[in-house]
């Protein structure tokens, strides 16, 4: 496995190899999560390339971009086992040089939710992922369903903007205990990882109550609400939406996801459930079986 740092570094691999490139964008800190998207990926190219890059311009708070947890050297050697090709990690200079002045920006699928919050944040997702893919030139890229808000607003960038790029949906895995995987999730002190465990059993509450009858948006949302705000956590925002369309539903048919934010302490956890028929919950978990 070749690490590339600079841009010349990786353009003077990818001269050198033919094929198919498969690309993982991650900002880092991996785990299972990241590596189950490297092996959903892998049969759909020749090359599988990942990208380590803590991105400054989607961080709303200066001091959120200082906390992020990294560890180069353990990623790469998670990512080596994998049979990763090559790792992109580049310097922040090599990505925002002095005087860039671009920007990428979605409409439409970025309104509400993570754009509502965390105004700025897709401007610099969608910036950055266009730098990422005129680097690396993949033919297939991969994003985690974890982030769906981000995953649609990377279709729909790709789509518009004509990349040849085919964009695959990772499926969400979640830890033992339930909490979907996140690189923040170190954050949590052992009682705020208690608490958080409130977040899986709301979302699975709401789709219970689905599978019984229940349609209704506004309940299905205070089912969730009531069940996080007993445990402690704030939430930012509960939303129940249309995937393709990523605007708020009143009415829950199937195939309809709700997606939410909350505050446990003082790290932001985000987790989100499709609304499916015939996949009632055991209340099981393992970090091979892939839930929500």
């Amino acid at each position: 496995m070749i690490i590339c740092k600079t841009v010349s570094d990786y353009t003077g691999w990818r001269f050198q190899k033919g094929g198919r490139i498969g690309v993982v964008p991650t900002m880092g800190y991996l785990h299972e999560g990241h590596l189950s998207l490297v092996r959903q990926i892998r049969p759909a190219c020749d090359h599988v390339v990942a990208t380590i890059f803590v991105n400054p311009t989607q961080f709303n708070q200066a001091e959120d971009f200082e906390r992020y947890p990294r560890n180069e050297e353990r990623d790469c050697e998670l990512l080596e086992a994998e049979g990763v090709s090559a790792v992109f990690i580049p310097g922040v200079d090599e990505v925002y040089p002095e005087g860039a002045a671009s920007w990428v920006t979605v409409e439409g699928v970025t309104e509400n939710m993570e754009g509502k919050y965390r105004p700025g944040h897709f401007q610099g997702v969608t910036t950055v992922v266009t730098k990422l893919f005129h680097i690396i030139q993949p033919q297939v890229a991969i994003f985690g369903e974890k982030d769906f808000q981000q995953l649609r607003v990377i279709e729909e960038m790709t789509r518009s903007l004509f990349f040849p790029i085919s964009i695959l949906r990772g499926h969400l895995v979640r830890e033992d205990d339930g909490i979907a995987m996140s690189s923040r999730n170190v954050r949590l002190s052992p009682a705020e990882r208690e608490s958080a465990r409130a977040i899986p059993r709301a979302l699975q509450a709401a789709h219970a109550l689905w599978l019984k009858g229940e349609s209704s948006a506004r309940v299905l949302r205070a089912e969730i609400r009531e069940r996080l705000g007993d445990e402690g956590i704030r939430t930012e925002y509960v939303s129940v939406i249309d995937e393709e369309t990523v605007q708020p539903v009143k009415q829950v048919g199937w195939g309809a996801r709700v997606c939410l934010a909350a505050w446990v302490g003082g790290v932001r956890l985000i987790d989100t459930m499709r609304f499916r028929q015939g996949e009632e919950w055991d209340g099981s978990v393992s970090h091979n079986r892939v839930l929500f």
